[in-house]
């Protein structure tokens, strides 16, 4: 039995090889940023997609940039305003009045990594547009369905809902991201070196890929693999299941603040993300300590808080909080 274990977490760390180099690479660009680009990592290997908010100027835009350009993939970013149209995200159908047929024009989502850069500021109906590619890895223009490649992810950015110009994301598309990062400002110290490396004039020269679309599926296929405990399983279901029916886990407080908790989706992220955040770690398999670490990133977006919430000051990370504090640890 130890034997198995040695040998897959020698698989593992086989698989692995590249994290290091990626996340170095990353940090060359980006300052104090550790946490986030570790969950790009996540959502990458669990073939996931990610929401990060954060007020302007907070490099949300650069990260996604960065780690497109280290992945020799098809990249595309595009600009969410209010103007925007379905049409202009998957494309549409052109009538050619020369032969009297239509033909299809794709648009910016057929690529390996979509960058959704403030997602907020378009109308509901551009973000339903994004529904069956996030979910189906499909794109339907007319009466014909396109597949999306196997490497395909959604990467997106918001302002806060407070922002001037913001539209709140339909509940329906928030709960097919797998991840949502709140980036804040960074310490004194962070922001020293990021006026050291970026207040300059000249442009910094862009990032060489360093691993291929293969390279990830690969990984993704080893992410796969590795060992979920039925106690971890348990563990995930605990915590979803509190965030559903606080009450009948023995939180009563928490019942008054809670509209509706995580969907199955949330069960289902969390032991995807964990696995991964495991594989980055170099471990074959889950422990405790990072659905801890992934939790509050999986249901932060799926817990739809009350009206007393919002006057107690209770918000998402704080109810996440006392769950995990109260939830047993197998």
């Amino acid at each position: 039995m130890a034997t198995n274990s040695n040998d897959s977490n020698d698989r593992i760390r086989k698989a692995s090889e590249f994290i290091p180099k990626l996340i170095s690479s990353m940090e060359n660009v980006l300052v104090g940023q550790h946490q986030l680009i570790e969950r790009l990592l996540i959502a990458l290997l669990s073939n996931g997609h990610i929401l990060i908010e954060g007020v302007p100027g907070l490099a949300k835009t650069t990260v996604v940039k960065t780690l497109a350009g280290l992945i020799d993939a098809r990249f595309q970013r595009i600009q969410f305003t209010p103007d925007l149209l379905p049409a202009d995200l998957i494309g549409t159908q052109i009538y050619n009045p020369r032969d009297g047929h239509f033909s299809t024009r794709k648009g910016p989502i057929f690529a390996n990594i979509v960058l959704s850069d403030e997602v907020n500021r378009a109308p509901a109906k551009v973000h339903s547009a994004l529904l069956e590619a996030m979910e189906e890895r499909q794109v339907t223009i007319g009466e014909s369905t396109y597949p999306l490649d196997d490497l395909f992810m959604v990467l997106a950015t918001q302002n806060p809902i407070e922002q001037e110009g913001t539209y709140p994301l339909p509940e329906a598309q928030m709960d097919r991201f797998m991840l949502k990062i709140s980036v804040d400002y960074p310490s004194w110290d962070e922001e020293r070196e990021i006026i050291r490396r970026s207040a300059r004039t000249a442009r910094t020269s862009e990032t060489e890929p360093v691993i291929h679309p293969a390279d990830i599926l690969r990984a993704r296929a080893a992410v796969d693999e590795l060992y979920l405990d039925e106690k971890i399983e348990q563990y995930i279901l605990d915590i979803v299941f509190a965030t559903r029916d606080p009450s009948r886990c023995g939180m009563e407080r928490l019942a008054r603040y809670i509209d509706f908790g995580a969907s199955p989706r949330g069960s289902i992220y969390m032991a995807m993300a964990s696995k991964a955040l495991a594989f980055i770690r170099g471990r074959s398999y889950v422990v405790p300590q990072d659905i801890k670490e992934i939790a509050p990133d999986v249901l932060r977006h799926r817990i739809i808080t009350t009206y007393e919430a919002d006057i107690d000051g209770m918000t998402t990370d704080c109810l996440i909080a006392e769950i995990l504090a109260n939830v047993r640890v197998p």
